[in-house]
């Protein structure tokens, strides 16, 4: 294939990921848009492989691999699970850059002098730093998405100075590493800086509390945009710079619109210390909010049946315990019923932007009645029943009421302003946060303790 026909492929493709992402803006156009993004990549990889003059069998051995384990993981890993794949396939992003970087460097066939030679070495080092923080970052966070290390930041003394002389020191390598790559060297500092990247990475995201990692999600996004952007410079590879650069700064915005969503700051966030405390709920700190008033699923039905405004709140603990599909029955039973249900959807409900989202999408819940948080929240009022399914810090008032809290400021789903309030929990553990929620003591609010699937499908049988 002629370069002038690569170079139209690569446009093409570039214009159908910037179609894939206006797409995935709203739940309606969001298929058309995965679909756009599947197309432009086909395009892209037909292109890059016909560029290609040797090593097919290392080609096609790879990708054989990669697509049969990118298969492997799309059948085996659950919808709740999607929070983890991200953070891992961020991971390898990170690393495939990192690994490029190493290569291009180390290539013989790559003659650069002059202020060529600094430009792409600097562009080497910037590549291998951003995936080396990327890799170990994601690694991490999969680490606390999965459960597998705890949601709690780790707050070492003097960290912010710690970073702070892990900044000097990777800009004194840098200057190192382009000094000696003009006399043929720069191996050493190349080294010493990945393993600061890693350490780096480690020390970001373990100092990022559990209430937090959506931002840190979307925020690992855009690093690993950054890192494939990076790349692309190195490998002089306009798709993957505009590619890189789309995925950067769309993970940029969606981080800012986190922060905003939570009323934080990206730079408090990346400083850490959000959710300081473990999961679980002193029976001291449940005693002075007042008692819980219990209900069991025929109540809930009754409550359901009479009313006209039902207002469904989902959070992780639907995720969990898969009950989406539940959700949407019942949905179903109180439409028949003349009964309006919507849904309030939170930014950061789940554990990644849209979690909650993809959950009913795929449940196929109706787009039209589920609303984001600014959309619903002055409706409360005038709601007769909340259903609130295994949220906490989202549906929190001390978020409003306490200024000591840590998470005063965030907005939240104001649903203690209708009738009555209903939260399925398996207990009266905290949020991410750790703070305890006095949602849970008002004079309006029922608990339904349980597996929110079991609970539901109690409930659902109830309905009649």
């Amino acid at each position: 294939m002629s370069q002038g026909i690569i170079t139209a492929s690569y446009i093409g493709a570039t214009v159908l990921f910037i179609l894939a992402l206006s797409g995935l803006s709203n739940q309606e156009s969001a298929r058309r848009g995965n679909l756009y993004g599947m197309v432009g990549m086909a395009i892209a990889l037909l292109a890059t492989i016909s560029g290609v003059t040797g090593n097919w069998a290392i080609l096609l051995a790879g990708l054989v691999v990669g697509a049969g384990i990118g298969l492997l993981l799309a059948k085996r890993v659950q919808m709740t699970e999607m929070p983890e794949l991200v953070a891992i396939l961020h991971s390898l992003v990170g690393f495939a850059a990192v690994l490029v970087g190493y290569a291009n460097f180390m290539d013989p066939n790559i003659h650069f002098t002059g202020i060529d030679l600094t430009i792409h070495d600097i562009e080497t080092y910037l590549g291998i730093l951003i995936g080396g923080i990327t890799f170990s970052g994601s690694i991490i966070a999969f680490g606390k998405l999965s459960g597998k290390i705890g949601g709690n930041p780790m707050l070492l003394p003097g960290r912010h100075w710690l970073n702070l002389i892990l900044l000097i020191v990777t800009i004194v390598l840098c200057k190192m590493f382009v000094d000696q790559s003009a006399e043929g060297g720069g191996m050493m500092p190349l080294l010493i800086m990945t393993g600061i990247a890693f350490l780096f990475g480690i020390h970001m995201v373990m100092a990022i509390g559990g209430a937090d990692m959506p931002v840190v999600v979307s925020m690992l996004n855009s690093y690993s945009g950054w890192a494939a952007s990076a790349t692309g410079f190195m490998l002089n590879n306009d798709l993957l710079i505009v590619t890189g650069a789309l995925v950067g700064s769309s993970g940029a915005i969606l981080s800012y619109i986190m922060c905003r969503a939570m009323n934080r700051k990206f730079i408090a966030v990346i400083a850490g210390g959000f959710g300081t405390t473990s999961g679980s709920s002193s029976s001291a700190s449940v005693e002075d909010q007042g008692e819980v008033v219990a209900m069991e699923a025929p109540e809930v039905a009754q409550l359901l049946n009479e009313a006209k405004e039902v207002m469904i709140i989902p959070g992780y603990g639907m995720a969990v315990a898969q009950a989406q599909h539940t959700v949407n029955e019942i949905t179903k039973v109180l439409k028949k019923k003349k009964i309006n249900v919507r849904f309030g959807i939170h930014p950061v409900a789940g554990r990644m932007p849209g979690h909650m989202n993809v959950l009913l999408a795929e449940a196929k819940v109706p787009y039209d009645i589920v609303y984001e948080m600014d959309e619903i929240n002055d409706d409360f009022p005038n709601i007769d029943v909340s259903v609130v399914i295994g949220a906490n810090d989202i549906v929190n008032p001390s978020a409003q009421t306490d200024p000591d809290s840590p998470i005063a400021g965030m907005p939240v789903m104001e649903c203690w302003l209708g009738k009555t309030t209903v939260v399925l929990k398996r207990g009266m553990a905290t949020g991410y946060a750790g703070v305890q929620n006095p949602l849970f003591f008002k004079e309006n609010t029922r608990m339904l303790f349980g597996d929110a699937k079991k609970s539901l499908d109690a409930v659902l049988k109830d309905l009649g």
